[in-house]
């Protein structure tokens, strides 16, 4: 077997950036949906970034699945319409209650954050560790931030 470059993945590893970059779009296309859905302007942006960061991602992953001549995911998981429709049955019957709404928003980053924890382990030693890595690092700041802002609307 030939040594592991950006440009030169192994099928598996390939696999797992197709996995991610699902996830990204996951959660790209419930913030955006959950920032249309929700009356309080301060989240509502919050979601706009942190779709725009996961956009990011997935282009980023999408760039070298195409590099490695493989065809990038380009939709999410009918799991993920599935939860985002629940959301937003959920937002409605609570009001579009932002407690509610960050609630799922942290469960769907629960999901994202498992996923990169996984492939990383999974791909420990690839080339694609640095770029893991750094992708990781963003995804659990968002994670933490969604999560310590449903603790702070727990107790409004």
């Amino acid at each position: 077997m030939s040594l592991e470059t950006k440009t030169n993945l192994n099928e598996s590893t390939v696999t797992k950036l197709q996995k991610l970059i699902r996830a990204n779009i996951d959660a790209y296309d419930g913030f955006r949906e959950s920032a249309e859905e929700i009356d309080d302007i301060t989240l509502a942006n919050l979601f706009r970034e942190v779709a725009n960061e996961r956009s990011a991602l997935a282009t980023e992953l999408q760039n070298y699945v195409q590099w490695n001549g493989a065809e990038a995911e380009e939709d999410g998981s009918v799991a993920a319409s599935v939860h985002r429709s629940w959301i937003n049955v959920r937002s409605k019957i609570n009001g579009g209650d932002p407690y509610v709404i960050l609630i799922e928003a942290e469960r769907g980053e629960d999901h994202i954050k498992h996923a990169y924890e996984d492939v990383l382990k999974e791909t420990a030693g690839s080339a694609m560790n640095d770029v893991l890595t750094a992708q990781y690092a963003i995804v659990k700041a968002g994670h933490d931030k969604i999560r310590d802002l449903r603790d702070s609307y727990k107790n409004r």
